[in-house]
């Protein structure tokens, strides 16, 4: 196999890891984490199948496992990573912003199906492939996820001084 082929598939997998984690820097590990696992795994790639969905599949598996991991770790943010958030949060004026919150509010199973159909164009067989469920299930939390968006984002916006209990000082 060419490594040019992987090369070729690293835009579509950062695009997919920075809306399932919704940050830059955790996608970026993400990305890197599935490359690496890919290359020490290359030998169970099958010629002649879908290498994308393939890759998609180790990045699917990549973020649970660390998901899970992190669950039973908990985690821990730095005060000056709160207060930015915080900051953040008052500007959340721009729709991407917003479609972009509201996707980190979908369940995770919803998401990942939600992202891999409209942002990587997979066809519900793939989707399938990747995340081993049946194409029905696919189908299934697609309407889910995009009834639950469409709900999130037809909700009235939320002003940063109700979401925090804050209130700006002169």
């Amino acid at each position: 196999m060419d490594t040019r082929d992987l090369v070729d598939h690293i835009p579509s997998l950062r695009r997919y890891a920075r809306a399932l984690t919704g940050d830059r820097w955790a996608a970026d590990d993400l990305v890197q984490d599935t490359l690496e696992r890919a290359c020490s795994k290359w030998r169970l790639w099958r010629s002649g199948t879908d290498l994308r969905a393939w890759l998609f599949t180790i990045m699917h598996n990549v973020h649970a496992s660390h998901g899970r991991r992190i669950s039973r770790q908990g985690t821990t943010v730095a005060f000056d990573e709160a207060a930015h958030d915080l900051r953040g949060a008052h500007a959340q004026q721009d729709q991407a912003i917003d479609l972009q919150r509201c996707l980190m509010l979908l369940p995770e199973d919803q998401r990942a199906v939600l992202l891999l159909v409209a942002l990587e164009d997979l066809s519900y067989a793939q989707v399938a492939i990747v995340l081993t469920v049946p194409i029905g299930t696919v189908m299934s939390r697609l309407s889910r996820a995009r009834e639950r968006l469409h709900q999130l984002m037809e909700a009235a916006p939320v002003s940063f001084a109700q979401r925090t209990g804050l209130r700006r000082l002169k």
